[in-house]
């Protein structure tokens, strides 16, 4: 009897372990493969942006002279343009790095560089560069409407950036990932307002635009405000977008994968 017993259990155990096996297969999570590097072409053309930008923008403050600024200081505050270059210095810092941070592929085959340019980002570009934004944000010569959009900005930038080191300090990777990408895009704000300012500019002006006498003339003083607010605001958008894309699913599954890889 008991080898009967035996001989029915031999045989009936593979298929037992076969039908738990498959069982947990349909109930554990699908987690998507991670997409290869041609999935992402918006790596080098961000990279390429950020360099054109550094390129055209930052040279004139390595010259440390006042009168190569497009932001003129206002009367009374001697200090301005020292806290202007100091803001565009850590803002370059910033962007320089936040490129690095959003590359997946960095990310994942770097996991240590990627933590070092991730405190750099934040203690050497983003915090200092936001204090310095607020503040000059405040004594900006564009008009009270430019100001409170610099405030804001300055202040969501700093907030943001806050929000996802602290996530990661804590080791809540997911909320770590979603504050950064806002941080990120607001990082790369400067971009957009600076575009749609332009553009908002030769809508209203046209022609007039060569003839505006400086940030005290009305008219700039109108484009300007409206590409900040604007531009500020299409990059938040962009952020949401970003992390809300796809079906709730592959949401899942993305923020499986991106929490397995960051604590392997």
């Amino acid at each position: 009897m008991y080898a009967i017993q035996s001989f029915f259990v031999d045989r009936m155990d593979p298929l037992m372990t076969s039908t738990v096996d498959t069982a947990a297969a349909t109930t554990s999570p699908q987690v998507e493969p991670r997409p290869r590097f041609w999935r992402r072409p918006w790596i080098g053309p961000l990279m390429l942006l950020a360099a054109t930008f550094l390129a055209f923008s930052v040279p004139r403050y390595l010259t440390f002279d006042p009168a190569q600024t497009n932001v003129p200081a206002p009367d009374g505050f001697a200090a301005h343009y020292a806290l202007l270059v100091g803001h565009v210095l850590c803002g370059t810092v910033a962007m320089v790095t936040a490129c690095f941070q959003i590359w997946p592929t960095f990310r994942a085959r770097h996991p240590r560089a990627h933590r070092v340019m991730g405190r750099v980002y934040v203690l050497a570009g983003v915090l200092p560069g936001g204090v310095l934004a607020v503040v000059v944000g405040v004594m900006s010569p564009f008009g009270p409407v430019v100001r409170a959009a610099n405030v804001t900005l300055g202040i969501l930038w700093l907030a943001t950036t806050i929000a996802g080191f602290r996530m990661a300090r804590r080791r809540r990777y997911v909320e770590h990932r979603r504050w950064m990408v806002r941080s990120f895009w607001l990082t790369f704000a400067i971009i957009t307002t600076r575009v749609t300012g332009t553009i908002t500019g030769f809508i209203m002006y046209g022609e007039q635009m060569a003839e505006l006498t400086g940030p005290t003339d009305p008219r700039a003083q109108m484009f300007s405000s409206i590409g900040v607010w604007v531009g500020m605001m299409i990059n938040l958008v962009i952020a949401e977008w970003w992390l809300e894309r796809g079906t709730a699913s592959q949401r899942r599954a993305r923020e499986q994968r991106r929490l397995r890889a960051a604590q392997e």
